[in-house]
């Protein structure tokens, strides 16, 4: 092959590496280290002439770069020569031979397709950080060789350029393995700290989901808990801690183990998040985050809830209308300084509520609002169990193993029951009107209805005990108006009394000269639980539960 016929396009970088290895450039030379002209003229300072790269031999150049360079032409690409670098990588070379025989390295690399456009198009091209079969890892750079003289360039030839490049391979994979664990830590902690399973209130079919982000997306802190209150009611919490990482999960586990706690107070859903506002203050002073909390009554059959910041709730009516929650919406947790206040929404039997992070409805391209009007159209036509639902509203919105923000949704139904299901929930409520005579009519209204029901006769007889203690509790303690409350369910009987005052009973031990203390003890004794919360109308509710018996198989 003869190389003064061909100009081999050389980088920037190679140019001035020959240029060096010809010919030193003097030290006191401004810019030292730069590429000489292509044809220099005479030398100004009287230091001797210096030759210019058109005058350097290509073929001792290239034989000394330590780059692999290996030079084909023609449209099979029959190998005209290789270097002593890309010799010494995989052994000699016969020249002659079309590139798939004499090269076949660089088939395996998927090269020779990228030799085929460097032809037609006349322009380099450049194949990233490949592993070769010798096991490092090469840059390749293919660059079309003009004939002197010009031609249509189909015979032409190409210049293959490799620079090894190994070692910021293996520093990169390294950085990517790292960048794994630490993601695969992060997605441990932040299901370690959701709820492993989700517990059943009597009255809600309850799902939930959560997504981590696609392998490029850190892990955020999008959280969600079911929490039971007892007296038939329950807690629903959903919230996001801004940030990624195993930062963001840790103040996510710390932010629901709080809720959990504040939950047992039995409170308001605005006073629950004013603690937590509070406590993710503590937790950093510098980390937020947005959460609704909201409780579910079932004898009021509506969803009472305050927002931090939070996107709404959606709830689907069993007609298939979909409504917002009004926003009585609070800055985020962790600000401080603001007062939240409690909203309610319709949740009658055979609704459908939707509680969801900002993953599943906010893109990049897209309004907010849009995403959530979308999750409104999808939410109307979903039907089946709450998983279905969940599973749905994800696949509609897009979320996917590559999805670029992690998601978590919550979904929860009210089932309207009819049949021998309606049958095992049932509702009796008495006004407690008039005075000592409140007692006995109480015990008489529950006895009755506990035979209606149906329950058996050591039930019945506790049902009625407990009954009698919170009336004469009520009576003597608290104030107008006042109202029993029974309630079953396929699992247990709830009795519940409310009246006008506010102060919450508490359990103490009584001295045998007391006259009173002992009602709370004796059904704090015979219920599988008890409790007491303040009412909104400025009142309390003191409830006990009892476990109905599992039917016999």
């Amino acid at each position: 092959m003869n190389f003064t016929r061909w100009s081999a396009r050389l980088p920037g970088t190679q140019r001035r590496a020959a240029a060096r290895t010809e010919t030193p450039v003097p030290s006191d030379r401004r810019g030292e280290g730069s590429v000489p002209a292509a044809r220099a003229g005479g030398p100004t300072d009287g230091t001797g002439p210096v030759p210019a790269v058109d005058g350097l031999p290509a073929r001792d150049v290239l034989d000394r770069v330590p780059a692999l360079v290996a030079l084909v032409h023609g449209p099979d690409h029959r190998l005209a020569y290789v270097n002593d670098a890309y010799t010494a990588a995989f052994g000699a070379r016969h020249t002659g031979a079309p590139a798939r025989e004499a090269l076949p390295e660089l088939a395996e690399l998927g090269l020779l397709p990228l030799l085929d456009q460097v032809l037609r198009s006349g322009r380099p091209r450049t194949l990233k950080s490949r592993r070769a079969v010798d096991g490092r890892s090469y840059t390749f750079t293919c660059t079309p060789v003009a004939e002197d003289g010009g031609g249509d360039g189909g015979d032409g030839a190409v210049l293959v350029f490799a620079t090894d490049v190994t070692d910021h391979a293996e520093a990169a994979e390294r950085l990517r393995a790292s960048e794994r664990r630490q993601r695969e830590t992060a997605v441990t902690l932040q299901r370690s700290l959701l709820p492993q399973d989700l517990e059943e209130p009597d009255d809600l079919r309850i799902a939930a989901t959560y997504q981590p982000g696609g392998t490029e997306a850190a892990v955020g802190g999008d959280w969600y808990d079911v929490i039971t209150l007892g007296g038939g009611r329950t807690a629903l919490v959903i919230g996001d801690v801004m940030g990624r990482g195993v930062r963001a999960a840790a103040v996510m586990g710390q932010l629901r183990t709080g809720a959990r706690a504040y939950a047992r107070l039995d409170l308001p859903p605005h006073e629950v998040l004013q603690l937590l506002d509070g406590l993710a203050t503590e937790i950093d002073p510098n980390q937020i985050a947005t959460c609704v909390y909201a409780v579910h009554d079932p004898n009021e059959g509506r969803l009472v809830y305050a927002s931090a910041g939070h996107l709404p709730i959606l709830v689907r009516d069993e007609h298939g209308t979909v409504s917002r929650a009004d926003e009585p919406t609070g800055p985020p947790l962790g600000t401080g300084g603001w007062m939240h206040s409690s909203g309610s929404i319709a949740l009658a039997p055979g609704s459908t509520a939707v509680l969801y992070t900002d993953g599943l409805v906010e893109r990049r391209n897209e309004d907010l609002d849009e995403g959530i009007a979308a999750l409104e159209r999808a939410l109307a036509g979903a039907t089946g169990s709450p998983q279905v639902v969940c599973d749905r509203l994800v696949r509609s919105a897009g979320v996917t193993a590559d999805h670029d923000d992690d998601v978590a949704v919550l979904v929860l139904q009210h089932p309207a029951r009819t049949g021998p299901d309606g049958e095992l929930f049932r509702n009796a409520a008495l006004e407690l009107l008039g005075g000592v005579e409140a007692a006995p009519r109480a015990r008489a209204f529950a006895s009755g209805v506990l035979t209606s029901w149906r329950f058996p006769a050591e039930l019945h007889d506790l049902g009625v005990l407990a009954t009698s203690e919170l009336v004469a509790n009520s009576l003597q303690h608290g104030t107008p108006p006042m109202r029993l409350r029974l309630r079953r369910t396929d699992r247990r009987l709830i009795v519940e009394v409310t009246d006008g005052d506010d102060h919450l009973p508490r359990r103490r031990h009584a001295e045998p000269a007391d006259e009173s203390g002992r009602g709370i003890a004796i059904v704090a004794t015979i219920a599988s639980a008890w409790g007491c919360r303040r009412t909104p109308d400025g009142g309390k509710a003191v409830w006990c539960e009892f476990l109905l018996p599992k039917p016999r198989p």
